[in-house]
């Protein structure tokens, strides 16, 4: 029997799936219109069904706060993102450190982590992220301000509303009528 266990929640976001093992979390999900392929993904990494308890139901409920547009901290929150490399550990670590609402550039992370120059590096190991929202990829923006890529269902969409959510970004102003 497999100690990897996953629950479907749903969120003021949509439903997400958490898998965990012990007390930390090993994968994430955002929102997607096909909560049975998310339970396929989650079986594909060989996790059941389970009810979180203790730390577990404690991350749901944070994820939920977040939906709900709380601002909420999971740098606290156990992560086991597996064998990454220690590239993608520093990464990984240095993002942990962005703050809700706060923002950094592909470059600005990079330097955080000990890779100064290595932006291609860092969109790679965001596209890679198995625990997005508990390490927050989608507050990495490309130079200038422009959004950038999100691996995520709804892409690019998704992550301006998680930004927007937190505060990061602001809607944008609707255009004056000339006449």
């Amino acid at each position: 029997m497999s100690n990897l266990r996953y629950h479907l929640f749903e969120t003021a976001l949509g439903v997400i799936a958490i898998a965990w093992r012990g007390t930390a979390i090993v994968r994430l999900l955002l929102p997607q219109s096909d909560t049975a392929a998310m339970a396929r993904k989650m079986e594909a990494l060989g996790a059941i069904p389970g009810e979180p308890a203790g730390r577990i139901a404690g991350t749901v409920d944070m994820v939920r706060r977040y939906a709900d547009g709380q601002n909420v901290d999971f740098s606290g929150v156990e992560v086991a993102a597996g064998e990454v490399g220690p590239m993608r550990d520093a990464i990984y670590a240095a993002l942990r450190q962005v703050a809700h609402g706060e923002t950094l550039t592909y470059g600005e992370l990079a330097e955080r982590a000990g890779y100064k120059g290595m932006a291609r590096e860092i969109g790679e190991a965001m596209g890679r992220n198995p625990v997005p929202l508990i390490v927050p990829c989608h507050r990495i923006v490309a130079a200038g301000g422009r959004i950038g890529g999100f691996s995520a269902p709804g892409g690019s969409a998704t992550k301006q509303k998680m930004l927007r959510l937190e505060g990061a970004l602001t809607p944008p102003a609707q255009a004056a009528f000339s006449f």
